[in-house]
């Protein structure tokens, strides 16, 4: 009975001792953790307020490695304020200006403004909050050293950044160099900040132990591309020799579109290599050497990136079928049967892919004028309007990337100019703060105008300048707008160049309606929402045509009972 007791005794004390150890453990790993949060948030904000940084690069990519240094010696609240502060004091004195506000508070937009922390007396000292609210107050303005705007558009363009031509990505503080460094570009300049599913500072805090961590040079980009993904924007895509090497560059030569966690076969990128492995238009793929599509899309989902569902399934062709080996396995269901066979995957150079052979515009049946927007230019815009000038409808098929006509064909459309977008700038002279424009218009251009319907089609392909476009033709009298869900990425872009060689993008001004309607992640809202369905693919039907041409039939039928 003793010997029990005393087991029982030595086992209690044993897991009490792993608890103790492994709480302080975990404690010690948080503390590590928000301070490095902490250092890449006041070395962000005094890179673009600090008036003195603004105007002398002062190394800030060496100085946040002589910061770690400190840091990491920082053992409680009192000793990190005081590596902050002696940064501070490197600086020199900031000098007390009066700062002329000339815009209006209601033509700030501040969904994305957040500078609270630097307050947070249970962070920092009250002296370096004192210090840091004074910087915020006493800003840098006009020219920056490190940041300014693309002419007339507004969107950032990075400047004088250090090329870190030796960059070494096995040294914690150069991985930590990337992810600060992109995490204040969108801290400070994306528009949409506000609208990520996650917020940005936890963001932060999950992402740091993933950079610090790494153990291969592949992990560190991989760590990149699911924090660019995170940013939840169709722009804001990542690509790097690691990257593609961890998805695979070869391809099997079928496009797919993803309905249901299953990938229908729709076309191809070559035919002849597609009939070599019996591939046909309609076979639904279900699972790629034994995984399902569904799985596969949960384990790759942190790596594609999209500012909606829609567009995440756009994008994840390079995670389902790609590869680095020449062949893979699938299961498909081919006229209701389940089959399966090994067919080849290829370098994307090898396919010969054929050229556009559709007409730019054409006349369908029933007097309904037809235009492929991603064909037509800016020089085909008057012979086009004078060919279908008398058709009943024009069809203008947006689901594609147009070629700035919209603006030329607007003027056909309305009899008076249109207010159709505003937009969100950064707001370079207070950083994080975004200021809106004048809206824009379109139309009214003297000259014939068309009398007809105007249907407009769209899907998860409409993205950026195509939605820009579908905006500008929805100020046309009854204008329907019909498909799916869009892109929600609208807006210039920004390159942004990271240390590491990452070369990454993202949208750079906000668009919305004259009303302040969004646009990013939600996209353009069709009016009559048509998806394509497993059966019509297979048909090789366009489901989405076909209901604009009924919704024309049907609407000309109400005018002429109407009459």
């Amino acid at each position: 009975m003793k010997r029990s007791r005393l087991l029982m005794t030595i086992i209690i004390i044993g897991l009490l001792s792993y608890l103790t150890v492994s709480y302080f453990q975990t404690q010690n790993r948080l503390w590590e953790t928000k301070k490095l949060a902490t250092t890449a948030k006041v070395w962000g904000f005094l890179k673009y307020y600090h008036p003195n940084i603004g105007k002398d690069p002062f190394y800030w990519d060496k100085q946040l490695f002589t910061v770690l240094s400190q840091v990491k010696e920082a053992g409680n609240r009192e000793e990190l304020s005081k590596v902050y502060l002696q940064l501070l004091d490197s600086l020199g004195e900031v000098p007390n200006i009066s700062i002329a506000d000339t815009i209006p508070a209601d033509r700030y937009f501040n969904k994305n403004f957040n500078l609270d922390w630097i307050s947070n007396e249970e962070v920092f000292s009250k002296e370096l909050c004192t210090k840091l609210k004074f910087i915020e107050e006493n800003r840098a303005q006009g020219d920056h050293y490190y940041v300014s705007s693309v002419p007339y558009v507004g969107n950032i363009q990075l400047k004088n950044e250090p090329l870190h031509n030796s960059f070494d990505w096995t040294k914690k503080e150069y991985r930590l160099l990337s992810l600060f460094k992109y995490w204040n570009i969108i801290e400070y300049f994306f528009p949409y900040k506000y609208q990520m599913d996650q917020n940005w500072d936890e963001a932060l805090i999950e992402m740091i132990p993933k950079f610090t961590n790494c153990q291969s040079e592949k992990e560190f980009h991989l760590a990149m591309l699911e924090l660019v993904v995170k940013i939840n924007d169709s722009h804001a895509g990542l690509r790097t020799s690691l990257t593609k090497q961890y998805f695979g560059s070869r391809w099997i030569p079928a496009k797919f579109k993803i309905i249901d966690d299953q990938a229908i076969i729709t076309g191809f990128y070559d035919q002849k290599l597609a009939k070599e492995d019996d591939l046909q238009i309609g076979d639904i793929l279900t699972s790629v050497n034994g995984k399902s599509i569904s799985k596969i899309l949960k384990e790759k989902d942190k790596y594609i990136h999209a500012s909606n569902a829609s567009v995440k399934l756009r994008n994840a062709y390079k995670c389902i079928f790609n590869g680095s080996s020449d062949s893979l396995h699938i299961e498909y269901i081919r006229d209701g049967k389940s089959l399966h066979k090994t067919i080849r995957r290829y370098p994307f150079s090898k396919f010969k892919l054929e050229k556009n052979k559709d007409p730019k515009w054409k006349i369908l049946e029933n007097n309904i004028g037809y235009v492929n927007m991603g064909i037509l230019e800016r020089m085909d815009v008057s012979a086009m309007m004078d060919s279908l000038m008398n058709t009943k409808a024009i069809v203008f098929d947006v689901r594609n990337y147009p070629r700035g006509s919209m603006y030329d064909i607007s003027n056909y459309l309305n009899e008076k100019p249109k207010e159709f977008v505003k937009f969100t700038v950064p707001n370079l002279n207070y950083p994080g703060k975004f200021t809106w424009t004048q809206s824009i218009k379109c139309g009214g251009k003297e000259g014939p105008k068309y009398k007809g319907q105007v249907v407009i089609l769209v899907n998860e392909e409409t993205q950026s300048h195509a939605e820009f476009t579908t905006m500008c033709l929805q100020t046309a009298p009854n204008a329907i707008v019909i498909g799916s869900q869009t892109s929600g990425a609208d807006g210039n872009v920004s390159q942004l160049n990271i240390p590491g060689d990452f070369k990454s993008y993202m949208t750079g001004i906000g668009v919305f309606y004259p009303d302040g309607r969004e646009t990013q992640r939600i996209g353009i809202v069709p009016d009559i929402e048509v998806k394509p369905t497993a059966e019509g693919l297979k048909a090789q039907k366009d489901e989405v045509l076909e209901k604009a041409i009924e919704t024309i039939r049907n609407s000309l039928g109400k005018t002429i009972a109407q009459k």
